[in-house]
């Protein structure tokens, strides 16, 4: 009698297994349930249901299935599928307490190391992730993630050199991937090897998608045919338009005037925002501004050009990369004099702030705004909010702090106030580059993983003489940031 019932388990589990295989999901559990009903400690079909589970889009139930597996029988491949249920759980420390089972029990399992590689990254220890990830790719040296991730975690923790070698694994192995291209130009820019890392950078997909914005309005100025590449162009009248932010659109400003000199006209095509900051900034040698649709007839265009391209097509090397760190952006006067009659006159010292950028793309650089008001404390200072639009609901949290932000509709407005500042204090956001550019001094907070612009060194910022960095001991530490900045508000005496 107990052959024939293992007979009808293991038919059952077949079955399921069937069913299972071919997507009848609800089939499939029904089947393993009643295995499991003659066989209360049939390890294979706990795993199963498991698996099921998670397809069926219910990971908690998944691990709780997979859990009784491995307590009835320790399997390396339940293991593997248990990991993978963590990680849809988001449960990574659940993973890191299997270290040890790992290091006994599967040493040797390419999965199984990766997993808690990645886990111990995702938790912040980075140290036990880079052990991990060594020994998985001893194993399997030809893992693009693993050599992904490896220079990831080297970015983080500023070995720039190292980020740059694991990713030239990655480029050797996807040559052709333009992501693998972008992620490698921006190891170098980190690792100050700009020059090796412009033309990889040509590869971004903002790029792409900038030009096909503007091939879509002005298709026959802008076409795949007529991109500058670099070379000769004076007598020629070139387009550039903006891709990414604002930040970065101020940041790249400073090449305008350069082209200028080399081309016969120069276009330019703006974020709507900063068109009237740069209408203002004749210097920069635009010749025609917009930011609105412009009607082909009214261009005279021989190339075109994205503005992020143009260290790269320029041909600048060395320091001529930072050209104009002492600034190249001016406010409009009369302005500067309007925001002090109304918000700046006061003999304290001005300070102006700002906790949070565009959060879609990187939470980590958004700083609590109630941890400012360690700051306010500090004698004779009033302190500004710049925040606009997402997070300015936060001035709430402030005390002694002004708020000029509702104010602010465009960039000009935000140059004339911030004229009238003695110090900036603020997250990586688009205002660290207008101060820069306006060569007003600006301490800059940064998240523990900087942005490859900032570089490894802050002792020392590249891009801006008035930009001083301060950046996190330790992942998610603001207060080490807090403490830093405290200091140098206040010396002793």
């Amino acid at each position: 009698m107990q052959g024939l019932k293992k007979e009808n388990i293991d038919a059952l589990i077949k079955a399921g297994f069937e069913r299972h295989r071919n997507e009848e999901l609800d089939d499939a559990e029904s089947l393993y349930r009643e295995a499991l009903k003659l066989d209360t400690e049939n390890a294979e079909a706990y795993n199963l249901m498991g698996v099921l589970k998670l397809q069926k889009g219910e990971p908690k139930l998944a691990v709780d299935y997979i859990l009784k597996a491995i307590s009835i029988k320790q399997s390396e491949y339940f293991y593997e599928t248990l990991f993978q249920a963590y990680i849809r759980c988001g449960d990574y420390e659940g993973i890191v307490e299997k270290e040890d089972v790992v290091k006994t029990l599967y040493p040797n399992n390419f999965l199984l190391l990766f997993d808690l590689a990645f886990a111990f990254k995702t938790v912040h220890n980075n140290k036990k992730a880079l052990k991990y990830y060594e020994k998985a790719l001893h194993i399997n040296p030809m893992s693009y993630d693993g050599w992904s991730n490896v220079s990831n975690i080297y970015g983080e923790e500023g070995r720039s050199k190292d980020a740059v070698s694991a990713m030239e694994i990655c480029y050797k192995l996807r040559p052709k991937d333009d992501e693998t291209a972008f992620f490698l130009a921006k190891d170098y820019f980190k690792a100050n090897m700009y020059e090796k890392g412009f033309p990889l950078f040509e590869h971004r997909l903002s790029k792409k998608i900038a030009f096909m914005s503007q091939n879509k309005t002005l298709p026959n100025k802008i076409r795949e045919d007529n991109f500058w590449q670099g070379g000769k162009i004076k007598n020629k009248n070139i387009l550039v338009y903006y891709e990414a932010g604002y930040g970065d659109a101020i940041m790249y400003a400073r090449y305008l005037p350069l082209l200028a000199k080399k081309c016969k006209k120069l276009t330019y095509i703006c974020h709507k925002e900063l068109e009237p900051l740069f209408k203002l900034n004749e210097h920069l040698g635009i010749d025609k501004l917009a930011y609105t649709f412009i009607h082909d007839e009214e261009l005279d265009v021989d190339l075109h050009v994205s503005l992020l391209s143009l260290p790269y097509l320029l041909g600048l090397k060395g320091e001529d990369i930072f050209a104009y760190r002492e600034g190249y952006i001016v406010p409009d006067m009369d302005m500067v004099e309007e925001y002090r009659k109304k918000y700046f006159d006061t003999e304290k010292i001005k300070i102006g702030i700002k906790w949070r950028g565009n959060a879609t793309f990187d939470k980590d650089r958004v700083i609590p705004a109630e941890l400012f008001n360690q700051l306010t404390k500090v004698e004779n200072t009033q302190f500004y909010s710049f925040q606009t639009f997402e997070g300015s609901e936060d001035v709430s949290k402030l005390d002694n702090v002004i708020d000029i932000g509702k104010d602010l509709i465009d960039f000009s407005q935000t140059a004339a106030a911030l004229r009238n500042l003695d110090l900036v204090i603020c997250n990586d956001t688009s205002l660290v580059h207008l101060a820069g550019a306006m060569r007003i001094p600006c301490w800059v907070m940064l998240p523990y993983n900087v942005d490859w612009r900032w570089g490894d060194d802050i002792s020392k910022c590249r891009w801006y003489e008035s930009v001083k960095l301060f950046r996190q001991r330790t992942f998610g530490n603001w207060q080490s940031v807090f403490d830093k900045v405290l200091e140098e508000m206040t010396p002793s005496a």
